[in-house]
C-alpha cells in the first residue's frame, strides 16, 4: 500500500512539471523587473555594509591603533640617544592624564557637553530624539546631539578626511564611534576628549588653555575656572574672557548652574561660584622653544621633503643622527663667535649694517652621520648656510692639494721652494703672494702646509697638474664645480660647508669616503617603521697611506702651524686640520678632526665684504671649533693613540727643516712615515756640530726677569760670605 501511495505522488509531481514548463518562462518574463530589483537591493546592502564596516573603503583604524591613539603635540625629534630635541611642528598641546584633572573640571565638561556620558554606548538615542524635536520645532538646525565620544572621533581619526559636513561624513563618524567604544573605556575616552578638544586661541586641550587664560596647570583650578574652560567648546572664539569677559562670565554662570542641576554642586555653590571675578594671565602661553637647537630647521625641511604627511600618522617620532651635547655646544660656540667677528668689523672701524652669519657641520668620520649643524645665528632662518652657502674656502682647500702630491709619489719630507712665483695665463702673469708677504725659502711639504705657504701650494698645484687637484677633490666628496684654473689651487672656488667636511672625512678614516645622513629613520606612534636611511656604503677614494701623510702634516698646522690656537686654547689629543682665508678677508675657515670627528666653521656676512683688514682662520674660525669641541664632544679612550698606521709604511726619524734623516746634532727630530720606497735615505749633513742656540718646536722657558736674577745673585753673594771657612 505503501509503493501504491509513493507511485502515485511521483506521478502527481512529473504531471505539476510538465504543466510548469511553459508557464514558469512566462513568469519569469512578467516578474523580472522585480527579482532584479530585489537583487539589486541586496547587492547594495551588501556593498553598504561593507562600505561602512570598512570606514569608506579608506580602511578603519586598527583596534591596536585605537588604543595607541595619543593627541598629537607637534611629533617628536630625538638624538642619537633618543633624547628630546624638540618638535617637527608647533602644536599647543600638552596631553595629561585624567588622573590630573580634577573632578569638578571633568564634571563640567559632562554637564555641558554629554551628561548621560557614562550611560549610553556612543550615541545617545535621547539626544537624538531631543535635537531633532527641537530642530523640527525651530524649522532649522538648533541642537546636535554628538556625543564625547563622537566628537573624539571626529577630531582624532577624521581630522585628516575631507569630506565636510556631508551624510557620508556622519555615517563615517558614527562608525568609528562604535570601534571606540568597543576598544577604550568610558574614563580612557574622556581622557582623549579633554586632550584633543580645541578651546579657542590656538589651544588644543584642558591644559594649554588653563595655562593660556589662567596662567597655571589644569589641576590648580578652581570650580569657577573649570566651569569657564567647559564653556568655551560651544564657541571658542566668542566665549574667550580675554576678548569677550562678559559674554564668558554668563556663559560660565550657565556651565555652574548645569553643574548644580546635575548634581555635581550644590545650587548654593552654584551661586557662590556665579559671583566670582575671573582672573585672566596677562601673557598668552606658548610652548617654550627658545632653547630648541639651531638644527632642527634643517631636520624638519628633510622631513619634509621625504615624508610631507607625516604628522597624518599621528604624533611620530624622527630618529636623528645629532648628538644633544655636541648641538648644544655647537649653537653656543657659533652664536658666540659670531658676535665676536662683527665686532671685529667695528673694530676695523667699518659700519656694520647686519651682524656676520656662521655654519658649522660635525660628522662621524667613519659613517658621515650629522653629529652637530648650525646654519647660521638664530635670529635669520630660512636659508640654511651649512647645506646651502657656497664661499670661497681659500687655505682650508690646499689639503687636497698635497693629496694629489702624496698620489703623484711625493711625502710629506718632499722639498719645496717658499718663493715668489709666476704663473702665465695667456698674455698676462699671475703672481701670487703668501698671506703675510713674507718667504721661508725651500721647506718641506709638510712645513709648507702647516705655515700655509701660498707660493708652495702653487708651485705644488703645477708640478702634479690642476686637473688631478680637481680629481682629488671630487673623489672626496667635494660637489661643486671646480673650474681648472692655477688659483683654484689656493681655495678661488665656491664650496659649501657640507661638502668641504664631508671632503675631509677620508683623510681621518683611511681614504673613504662618507655620504653625510642626518635622519636614521622615522616611526609612527605605535612604533611602526614610517622611512629609514641607512649608512651608505664607503667608497675607497684614497690610498689609505696617502690620507695618513695627509693626516700627519695636519696635525702639524694645529701642533705649530696656522691653527695653533687649537692647542693654545686647550684642546688635547690627536687634531688634524687646516685654517682657511679668502684674499680680501671676506671669509674665515677652520677644519679639523679627530678620530671620531670632522667638523669645519665658516665665518663671514651674507652680503661678501671684508671682516677685518687681518682677518684669518686662527684667529676668527679656530677658537670656535676648540670652544665646540671642548665643551660637546668626549673622545673614547682609544682615541688616544691617534690614527692607526696602515699597512706598507715605514718610520724614520728626520729633521723636519729639510727632509732628511736626523743626525746627531740636528736642533728638531721628527717621527716621520712614509710609503715602502719613498722613505729618505740621506743623513742631515747641514747640521754637523752643536748648535750655539738650540731651535725648539715648543716655546722656550720663559727668562728670568732681571731685577729678579739680580734679587737671586745678592742673596747668593750674602749666603756665600756667612758660610765662608
Amino acid at each position: 500500500m505503501l509503493s501504491q501511495h509513493l507511485r502515485e505522488r511521483y506521478a502527481w509531481f512529473r504531471r505539476r512539471l510538465k504543466q510548469r514548463d511553459e508557464p514558469a518562462r512566462v513568469w519569469l518574463r512578467r516578474t523580472w523587473k522585480f527579482a532584479s530589483a530585489l537583487a539589486l537591493l541586496l547587492v547594495s546592502v551588501i556593498t553598504f555594509d561593507a562600505w561602512l564596516a570598512s570606514c569608506g573603503f579608506e580602511g578603519c583604524p586598527t583596534r591596536s591603533g585605537i588604543r595607541a591613539f595619543r593627541p598629537g603635540e607637534g611629533g617628536r625629534i630625538v638624538d642619537r640617544n633618543d633624547k628630546f630635541l624638540g618638535r617637527i611642528a608647533l602644536v599647543r598641546r600638552v596631553n595629561v592624564p585624567i588622573q590630573s584633572i580634577p573632578l569638578h573640571v571633568r564634571q563640567a565638561f559632562l554637564a555641558t557637553e554629554d551628561r548621560r556620558f557614562y550611560q549610553h554606548n556612543g550615541l545617545d538615542w535621547r539626544g537624538v530624539i531631543r535635537a531633532t524635536l527641537s530642530n523640527v520645532r525651530h524649522g532649522g538646525v538648533r541642537e546636535g546631539f554628538s556625543t564625547i565620544t563622537m566628537q573624539v572621533a571626529r577630531n582624532s581619526f577624521l581630522v585628516n578626511k575631507r569630506y565636510g559636513r556631508t551624510l557620508r561624513r556622519k555615517l563615517i563618524e558614527l562608525r568609528l564611534t562604535r570601534l571606540i567604544e568597543s576598544e577604550l573605556t568610558k574614563d580612557q575616552i574622556l581622557e582623549l576628549y579633554l586632550n584633543l578638544i580645541y578651546l579657542g586661541n590656538g589651544m588644543n586641550g584642558v591644559e594649554a588653555a588653563s595655562r593660556d587664560l589662567f596662567g597655571k596647570s589644569v589641576d590648580k583650578l578652581s570650580v569657577s575656572e573649570g566651569a569657564m574652560l567647559a564653556a568655551l567648546p560651544k564657541g571658542p572664539s566668542a566665549y574667550t574672557p580675554r576678548d569677550h569677559y562678559d559674554r564668558g562670565l554668563r556663559r560660565r554662570n550657565l556651565v555652574l548652574s548645569l553643574m548644580a542641576q546635575e548634581g555635581y554642586i550644590s545650587r548654593a555653590d552654584a551661586l557662590h561660584d556665579e559671583e566670582l571675578p575671573l582672573r585672566i594671565a596677562e601673557d598668552e602661553w606658548r610652548p617654550d622653544q627658545g632653547n630648541e637647537p639651531l638644527a632642527l630647521d634643517a631636520v624638519r625641511a628633510l622631513i619634509d621633503s621625504i615624508r610631507p604627511d607625516a604628522l597624518k600618522e599621528g604624533d611620530v617620532t624622527v630618529y636623528t643622527t645629532l648628538d644633544l651635547a655636541a648641538q648644544r655646544a655647537a649653537d653656543r660656540a657659533v652664536l658666540k663667535q659670531t658676535t665676536a667677528v662683527t665686532r671685529e668689523t667695528q673694530y676695523a672701524g667699518s659700519r656694520v649694517k647686519e651682524a656676520a652669519q656662521g655654519a658649522l657641520v660635525a660628522m662621524d668620520p667613519r659613517t658621515g652621520d650629522i653629529r652637530a649643524l648650525v646654519g647660521g645665528r638664530r635670529s635669520k632662518r630660512g636659508f640654511n648656510r651649512a647645506f646651502n652657502a657656497k664661499r670661497q674656502p681659500g687655505s682650508a682647500f690646499k689639503p687636497f692639494v698635497y693629496a694629489a702630491a702624496m698620489r703623484a709619489g711625493m711625502t710629506p719630507a718632499t722639498l719645496v721652494d717658499d718663493e715668489p712665483v709666476e704663473v702665465a695665463q695667456g698674455r698676462n702673469v699671475w703672481r701670487p703672494q703668501n698671506y703675510d708677504g713674507s718667504y721661508i725659502g725651500t721647506i718641506t711639504l709638510a712645513k709648507a702646509l702647516a705655515v700655509s705657504s701660498n707660493a708652495a701650494a702653487v708651485r705644488v698645484s703645477q708640478t702634479v697638474g690642476i686637473p688631478n687637484v680637481i680629481q682629488v677633490a671630487h673623489k672626496n666628496g667635494i660637489t661643486s664645480e671646480l673650474p681648472n684654473y692655477p688659483a683654484m689651487a689656493l681655495g678661488a672656488i665656491e664650496v659649501t660647508p657640507l661638502e668641504l667636511v664631508a671632503a675631509y672625512a677620508p683623510f681621518g678614516n683611511g681614504g673613504l669616503r662618507v655620504h653625510p645622513r642626518l635622519v636614521r629613520r622615522i616611526e609612527a606612534a605605535d612604533g611602526t617603521l614610517l622611512w629609514s636611511a641607512e649608512i651608505a656604503q664607503a667608497d675607497t677614494v684614497m690610498d689609505a697611506r696617502d690620507a695618513y701623510q695627509i693626516t700627519s702634516m695636519l696635525r702639524g698646522v694645529v701642533d705649530g702651524g696656522t691653527a695653533k690656537t687649537i692647542r693654545d686654547m686647550g684642546v688635547e689629543g690627536p687634531v688634524a686640520g687646516k685654517t682657511g682665508t679668502t684674499n680680501n678677508a671676506d671669509d674665515v675657515w677652520f677644519v679639523g678632526y679627530t678620530p671620531t670627528l670632522v667638523a669645519g666653521v665658516w665665518f663671514g656676512y651674507d652680503t661678501p665684504r671684508p671682516i677685518a683688514p687681518h682677518a684669518s682662520g686662527g684667529h676668527l674660525a679656530a677658537p670656535a671649533w676648540a670652544d665646540f669641541y671642548m665643551n660637546g664632544w668626549r673622545e673614547p679612550a682609544s682615541s688616544a693613540e691617534g690614527w692607526p698606521v696602515p699597512q706598507g709604511m715605514t718610520m724614520r726619524v728626520i729633521d723636519p727643516g729639510n727632509g732628511m734623516l736626523a743626525g746627531q746634532w740636528c736642533p728638531e727630530k721628527k717621527r716621520e712615515f712614509f710609503k715602502l720606497g719613498t722613505e729618505p735615505t740621506e743623513v742631515c749633513n747641514v747640521h754637523t756640530e752643536p748648535s750655539e742656540e738650540p731651535v725648539f718646536d715648543e716655546p722656550r722657558s720663559i727668562p728670568v726677569p732681571d731685577p729678579i736674577r739680580k734679587g737671586v745673585d745678592g742673596i747668593g753673594k750674602v749666603l756665600r760670605k756667612i758660610f765662608r771657612f
